[in-house]
């Protein structure tokens, strides 16, 4: 069984970072248009028409050629639950991965898609050879998901996913606000918490 091997903190408390067998997995607070992973991850929506949020600050920043790509490239849009990529335009990362996750209804089917959203994205590093990325809290915003559930639910699903695919070297939480990276650090620290077995 592969395990998670060590857990570093910030002691500015901006920061968390674990080790994922051969992987880094990083929380932080922060701007993701700033990033300069190989990649970053956008909250888009379905019809992958820009909007508001980390969707609306990923295009100012990164210019027009991103949605000129998207337009061109995927006339169908995306569907919930999957993800799509372009170039990176203006931006410092290199390729921009539009992930659509679900409008929060508080049926079970949001979590299936919330999870998938985030393990589509990561099949793309795989596929274009992306070594790192800088997600965002993806359906946390505008669609409403409960940030302590969404929280759990992308990093167990990234955690899941680098434990059997250490091409991903590192895959980065940028957190807007104080609130938000709080809640995903306790997220974390349950979830990277060593067993304890009962007596």
């Amino acid at each position: 069984m592969k395990k998670i091997l060590r857990e570093k903190k910030d002691p500015k408390g901006g920061k968390m970072k674990v080790t994922i067998h051969r992987s880094v997995l990083e929380i932080v607070q922060g701007d993701i248009t700033q990033q300069d992973t190989e990649a970053i991850g956008n909250a888009a929506n379905s019809r992958l028409a820009g909007g508001g949020g980390v969707d609306g600050a990923i295009h100012r920043a990164g210019g027009p050629e991103i949605m000129a790509e998207l337009k061109a490239r995927y006339q169908q849009g995306c569907p919930t639950g999957s993800a799509v990529i372009t170039g990176g335009g203006k931006l410092k990362a290199k390729y921009v991965i539009h992930a659509v996750g679900p409008i929060y209804s508080g049926s079970p089917k949001d979590a299936q898609l919330l999870s998938s959203a985030y393990r589509k994205s990561l099949e793309l590093c795989r596929e274009y050879r992306i070594s790192s990325i800088s997600f965002p809290s993806i359906s946390t915003g505008a669609y409403g998901y409960p940030v302590q559930e969404a929280s759990r639910i992308a990093l167990k699903t990234v955690i899941d996913y680098l434990k059997d695919h250490p091409e991903v070297k590192l895959v980065r939480f940028v957190l807007f606000d104080s609130k938000t990276f709080e809640v995903y650090k306790e997220s974390l620290k349950e979830l990277t918490a060593p067993s304890r077995e009962l007596p």
